[in-house]
């Protein structure tokens, strides 16, 4: 105390004003808490990488916005969602998180929205991919970030049935997220003519898909859609692969496969395989230089889901350095009213369903002669306007829209 009194007259109008400025900040600071997977399936999609993004997107920021600081909290919610929200819930009640990012698997991101619907606390959503988050699942707090299962099936579904690929037989992650991957890629099959000849749910997650491949061998369909992601998208295309099937006359289509997938399965594997992305490292100068930064902290090139982790976080933080609050109503009015302007997406637009609409793209897989070294592994074939991903606003089925 004694400290304080001898503070100088300037010292003490700067303190002065720092309260000022954060008078509107509740709790004196900016506290958002990423929930992801650190350990399993999709910790290389999302993860470590997920969190280094977000602490990029702080970075930016000097580590304080309208004069409080920002504080990242990180849990591991090992793709359970009864996990998931005991967290979020502590989080919110007594933690001081003001907003919960990332959330990677289906199951956990419905399960958090319900704690967020609660708290009044804005989710914002960038691994996890079922497109009823944005449609009966929404909430009025709850963004989607980074893809949906929609864009998937327009983006890889469309290609593979305009290249003849018009039977098909799907392997699906027994969850909510495979079961929306499948249902939106068979509308997209059977509006072009094309038809499903059946499909395997598999466990979540899989180490042993020899039987599933079997079974999709068996039914004779020119395509096996893999309805999942991650580590069980990279076990079944090396099953695929011991079993011929593309030598057989079957093709693969991986309905969500990264870059890290790629890296994992090598270009010898994975050569050819066509996939929708919503981010890839190399597509400009502005894309470039964040990923050489993500790549010095982290060894590796970005995902998607990443880089949408970063977007997200970011345009947060922008709405409250704009408005001086934190107050999620305030918030979200802002982040709606601002365009997504950034290495990610430009002029994204966030609706009232709480979609972030952006172009997607569609890739191809380089061939090992293509490729000029590590991580330069996909060409972009087509950009995929956002609507035409993602659908009209009319089009959603969102109650609070």
């Amino acid at each position: 105390m004694k400290f304080v009194k001898t503070l100088s007259a300037g010292v003490s109008a700067l303190a002065l004003l720092a309260s000022a400025a954060s008078a509107e900040i509740s709790d004196g600071k900016v506290k958002i808490g990423i929930l992801t997977d650190m350990s399993a399936s999709y910790s290389d999609v999302a993860g470590p990488g997920a969190v280094a993004a977000a602490e990029m997107a702080i970075e930016e920021f000097g580590g304080q916005v309208a004069g409080a600081p920002i504080e990242l909290v990180t849990a591991d919610h090992q793709n359970k969602a009864d996990i998931a929200a005991n967290t979020a819930r502590e989080w919110g009640d007594t933690g001081q998180v003001d907003t919960f990012a990332e959330l990677v698997t289906t199951s956990v991101a419905m399960a958090v929205f319900e704690v967020a619907k609660q708290q009044n606390k804005i989710a914002l959503v960038s691994g996890a991919a079922s497109s009823p988050l944005t449609n009966d699942a929404c909430i009025p707090t709850g963004l989607h970030w980074t893809y949906n299962t929609r864009a998937l099936a327009v983006g890889t579904g469309s290609a593979v049935v305009a290249e003849g690929g018009d039977s098909w037989f799907f392997l699906t992650a027994d969850y909510a997220f495979g079961e929306a991957l499948q249902k939106d890629v068979t509308a997209v099959v059977e509006k072009a003519g094309g038809k499903v000849l059946g499909s395997v749910k598999h466990p979540f997650p899989a180490s042993d898909f020899s039987s599933f491949i079997l079974q999709a061998q068996a039914s004779g369909a020119k395509v096996i859609g893999l309805a999942n992601a991650g580590a069980d998208t990279i076990n079944a295309i090396k099953a695929a692969n011991e079993f011929g099937i593309v030598a057989g006359g079957q093709s693969i289509a991986g309905l969500l496969v990264f870059l890290s997938d790629i890296h994992a399965l090598g270009l010898e594997v994975a050569q050819g395989l066509q996939m929708t992305v919503s981010f890839y490292w190399d597509m400009d100068d502005e894309t470039r230089a964040w990923s050489k930064k993500f790549m010095e902290k982290t060894g590796k090139m970005p995902t998607g889901v990443q880089a949408g982790t970063y977007s997200a976080v970011r345009h947060y933080l922008k709405a409250i350095e704009a408005t001086g609050s934190d107050d999620t109503d305030t918030v979200l009015a802002k982040m709606r009213e601002m365009p997504v302007e950034d290495m990610f997406a430009h002029g994204g637009v966030l609706r009232t369903d709480g979609r972030m609409v952006h172009d997607m793209y569609l890739a191809k897989v380089k061939a090992p002669s293509e490729s000029s070294g590590p991580w330069d592994y996909l060409k972009i074939v087509r950009t995929i306007p956002g609507e035409e991903a993602f659908g009209t606003l009319e089009e959603s089925t969102c109650p609070t829209k």
